[in-house]
């Protein structure tokens, strides 16, 4: 095929294919499981309890974050989310739904990086990761601008 040749390409067919791949992801185990621990987190009355309470601390710890360091509260609000988070860590419910978002997430970012380098190299793939690994212009990794 020529630089100037097109190629076309039956969107309706691409889209068909999402969908039938969304249907295969909804049918793993993978969403299964996270399914399964999310409705479990959902129904016990004490988990709920503790997100509400972890809401309400995210919320005064978001007050104070404005300010940072040189808020009087800063540090007390910082620590009261670490508790509550700390106490929801000690529900069995919590950290497998926790563990299975995690799968699931690390499943879908892998297959959109795979869809996506499909298409090229240079294409940025976003993630959920509050620590990427990648580098890329001004993280102080690989550029390829140039």
């Amino acid at each position: 095929m020529s630089v100037t040749e097109t190629h076309t390409v039956d969107m309706a067919a691409v889209l068909t294919y999402a969908y039938e791949l969304g249907d295969m992801i909804n049918n793993s185990a993978a969403v299964s499981d996270y399914l399964y621990w999310k409705r479990r987190v959902e129904e016990d009355a004490e988990i709920q309890a503790l997100v509400k309470k972890m809401e309400a601390q995210k919320e005064l710890f978001a007050e104070t974050e404005r300010f940072g360091h040189f808020h009087p509260n800063y540090h007390e609000a910082k620590d009261k989310v670490a508790e509550v988070e700390k106490e929801l860590e000690q529900f069995e419910a919590v950290r497998r739904f926790k563990t299975a978002e995690k799968e699931l997430d690390d499943i879908l970012h892998q297959m959109s990086e795979t869809i996506a380098y499909a298409v090229s190299e240079s294409i940025k793939v976003p993630s959920n990761d509050p620590l990427p690994s990648g580098g890329g212009c001004g993280s102080g990794g690989k550029c390829s601008c140039g």
